[in-house]
């Protein structure tokens, strides 16, 4: 135990286990999305490769962003955080333009390019949290109330978040708030007032689900998708996706061998991925991915704990906690304890504009690690060893 406290106590280790898990997450990702969409692209595409060759394009196309995002000074991403809001409310304003956004299973979120779908909003969350931290480090730095905190950034993202209902993404949505209760949350806000943040988050949603009939049978079948009456309608992608997690026991039943992606879990390589994981690789490889995303949780929050300047500090927690909600929504919907929202696994499931915005994310915590001297210099000294031996 001391052993591995001493490890964990290590800042440059921190580092490394973002590197290492982010690594790992994306290639398991890579295989798991091939395996889970194989069918469904020869079906729609007609070759078993086109979805996973979009999403090996797209993870070329992601490290080198992260390692971009990663040498950026400070006063380079503060001036992209100044207009972060502005760019944020024009990308979803423009999806509002007729004949401009794209319509996916009933989101007008998206932008078809073509070749590819993108989703701006993806890109949001990471702008927006770069927004609110550069206002909640002012903030911090002028030594005002933290009461004064809410009415800050709230507003923005009042506005973001009606900007993406509008396209009738509420999986998105609910994201946002959670990045919003999270910032608000480290900045030190008064437990009171972010307890009354939480309540009125809960009413709305509860709106949004009760004036919608899909949603509300989405909410109303989590805990027995098998009922009847239930099981061929709202029921069928949490059943199925069940049914993929047992049928896989503890060593699954063999990559690529799923059932269920043969037309019986929708969106399998997509929202339902862990479910394909569990089937194929059983609960070893479900726990293995649950390792090494807590891995990589806990490696981005113990980085924002020792970032020197507030703007970093706050920006990594943001980071953190989007990271997070995702997970949870995900594998809650996967596991039926949660209804299903329609949010990606980061690293792992299939999408373009989710995995390059998580790798810019990425980016940031790995730079905010580096421009911590001790970091710097343990990896430098790394680096110079290995060179000497080989």
């Amino acid at each position: 135990m001391a052993k591995n406290n001493s490890f964990l106590a290590k800042p440059v280790n921190s580092f490394y286990i973002l590197c290492v898990t982010s690594l790992a997450l994306s290639i398991l990702g890579l295989v798991m999305v091939f395996s889970a969409s194989s069918i469904h692209s020869i079906e729609t595409k007609g070759s078993s490769l086109a979805i996973v060759a979009r999403q090996a394009l797209f993870l070329l196309l992601s490290i080198p962003a992260a390692i971009f995002m990663a040498r950026v000074p400070v006063f380079g991403l503060k001036k992209i955080a100044r207009i972060g809001l502005v760019i944020s409310g024009a990308l979803l304003l423009s999806l509002r333009i007729p004949g401009f956004g794209k319509n996916v299973n009933g989101n007008t979120n998206w932008i078809s390019l073509g070749i590819v779908d993108v989703q701006p909003s993806e890109l949001v969350k990471f702008l927006m949290i770069l927004w609110a931290s550069l206002l909640l480090a002012k903030q911090l730095d002028q030594g005002k109330e933290r009461t004064n905190v809410f009415f800050l950034i709230a507003p923005g993202f009042a506005l973001v978040m009606l900007l993406i209902m509008a396209g009738k993404d509420l999986g998105t949505t609910c994201v946002v708030a959670a990045i919003l209760g999270g910032l608000l949350f480290v900045s030190g806000v008064e437990l009171k007032l972010l307890g009354w943040f939480t309540a009125v988050a809960s009413l709305l949603l509860a709106f949004f689900i009760a004036t919608a009939g899909y949603r509300a049978q989405r909410f109303l079948v989590v805990l027995n998708p098998f009922a009847e009456g239930d099981y061929k309608n709202a029921g069928w992608q949490p059943a199925h996706s069940l049914l993929g997690l047992a049928s896989g026991g503890l060593f699954g039943v063999g990559l690529g061998g799923s059932r269920q992606k043969w037309g019986n879990l929708a969106e399998a390589h997509t929202d339902f991925i862990f479910s394909v994981i569990g089937e194929e690789l059983g609960l070893v490889g479900t726990l293995a991915v649950l390792v090494l995303l807590a891995g990589l949780l806990l490696s981005i929050f113990k980085i924002s704990l020792r970032a020197s300047d507030p703007f970093s500090r706050f920006a990594c927690a943001g980071i953190g906690t989007w990271f997070a909600i995702q997970i949870i929504l995900n594998i809650g919907s996967t596991t039926s304890l949660l209804p299903v929202v329609g949010v990606t696994l980061p690293l792992v499931s299939y999408g373009g504009s989710a995995l390059i915005a998580t790798f810019l994310g990425i980016g940031f915590v790995l730079g905010t690690a580096l421009r911590d001297p001790e970091v710097l210099n343990d990896v430098k000294n790394s680096i110079a060893t290995r060179r000497l031996h080989s």
